[in-house]
């Protein structure tokens, strides 16, 4: 399968082994560090994950939908499909959100079609949580479950099918 470019130049293309290993060794900072992976742990192809590059290749994030973006605990909503989204630590908190969730989000619409998208996020993560409502996500209730022995919050979100088809416009 080629590559799908978004208008941001971003690429949105299968995971590859280097790229899991990339992301295994990942280091977020503060409580950011919940999304850190879990050593001996590396995201896979086979699993539903997708890696986003930049023009040159180099790898800024990556994409999963369905099953694997789902918490633990979380039905799957009928008709809806599950998004979840990580990108590079280093590139975080430097304004470029929004331009990579929508060339995700561009890259799903091609997919998915009209397909409303359902995203969690914890409830504390302020800067994600502006960033899915800057693109289009709204909000439609709360879950809580258990992770690593903790009571994780979060936030449940809806973009309707309506938001994908004017992306694609």
């Amino acid at each position: 399968m080629a590559p799908d470019v978004p208008p941001s130049g971003l690429t949105v293309r299968p995971l590859e082994r280097a790229d899991a290993e990339a992301i295994a060794a990942w280091r977020y900072e503060g409580p950011w560090d919940v999304y850190n992976s879990r050593p001996g742990e590396l995201l896979s192809a086979e699993a539903g994950y997708q890696a986003v590059a930049d023009e040159t290749g180099t790898l800024v994030g990556f994409v999963c939908l369905g099953q694997e973006a789902r918490v633990p605990g979380l039905a799957e909503a009928e008709g809806t499909v599950d998004i979840g989204v990580g990108m590079r630590p280093d590139l975080v908190g430097q304004g470029l959100g929004r331009a990579f969730g929508a060339a995700v989000l561009a890259h799903v619409a091609r997919w998915c079609g009209e397909t409303p998208l359902r995203a969690v996020i914890q409830s504390w993560n302020q800067r994600s949580l502006r960033m899915a409502r800057g693109l289009g996500f709204r909000e439609v209730g709360m879950h809580r479950c258990v992770q690593d022995g903790n009571e994780v919050s979060y936030t449940v979100l809806v973009r309707p099918a309506q938001a994908a088809a004017a992306l694609r416009s």
